[in-house]
């Protein structure tokens, strides 16, 4: 008899990002069935606000809430804008919580370390660029890792995209993570959204690697799962 598929719930606030996570799903951990929650307006809220605001944070939990009410064994919130509001949902959620970049911070703090430990992060908007060299700080911090985070921005670039010109945004995050690799040993894409523009840089950026949260954070969920 097949097992039941357990249950994880995905909240989003970028729709067109759904199709990549439930591939990886599907990949990564077959034993699991995923069900998407989209809300847009959070991430709009907290790029008008700069950071999660109490009630962009209130209304995450209840969503949360939701989604566990619905069955959800496990939650990840895929946006990496809303890491501090997942930090502050996590003491009150019932099941598993996870936000996406974590497995991408072990990740980039582990590289780095084999060489001279610096990681450049990178970002299009100001309201993922703070959380997520926080988050690689404190992991550096949390495993004993002697790190230097250097953040930058794509200044524009993330308003290119959500007009459309995806060509010239993929251009502008292309030459800034050509700029990191130069004094960085490990470069981070903060947003799922800028891994697209991986395909002009190729060839161009020697041994150091770029590192992005969907593939890094669902096999992280999948080792912490396996391991409850």
């Amino acid at each position: 008899m097949t097992p039941t598929p357990r249950s994880l719930a995905m909240i989003h606030t970028v729709a067109g990002l759904i199709p990549t996570f439930d591939a990886l799903l599907k990949a990564d951990l077959p034993a699991w069935a995923g069900f998407n929650m989209v809300d847009e307006s959070l991430l709009r809220a907290t790029i008008r606000d700069g950071s999660p605001s109490p009630l962009t944070t209130r209304r995450l939990a209840a969503l949360i809430a939701s989604a566990t009410d619905a069955g959800a064994e496990a939650v990840v919130v895929t946006c990496s804008s809303l890491g501090p509001a997942v930090e502050a949902c996590r003491p009150f959620c019932p099941v598993p919580l996870f936000r996406i970049d974590e497995g991408m911070a072990i990740a980039a703090v582990q590289s780095a370390v084999q060489h001279l430990g610096r990681i450049g992060v990178l970002a299009t908007l100001p309201s993922t660029l703070a959380p997520t060299a926080a988050l690689i700080r404190a992991t550096a911090a949390r495993l004993g890792r002697d790190c230097s985070v250097t953040d930058r921005l794509a200044e524009g670039a993330f308003q290119k995209l959500a007009s459309g010109d995806t060509a010239t945004h993929d251009a502008m995050v292309a030459a800034e993570i050509r700029a990191l690799a130069a004094t960085c040993d490990t470069v981070v894409l903060a947003q799922a959204s800028m891994a697209r523009a991986l395909a002009t840089v190729a060839g161009d950026l020697g041994s150091t690697p770029v590192l992005t949260s969907p593939e890094l954070g669902i096999r992280h969920i999948r080792d912490r799962l396996s391991a409850s």
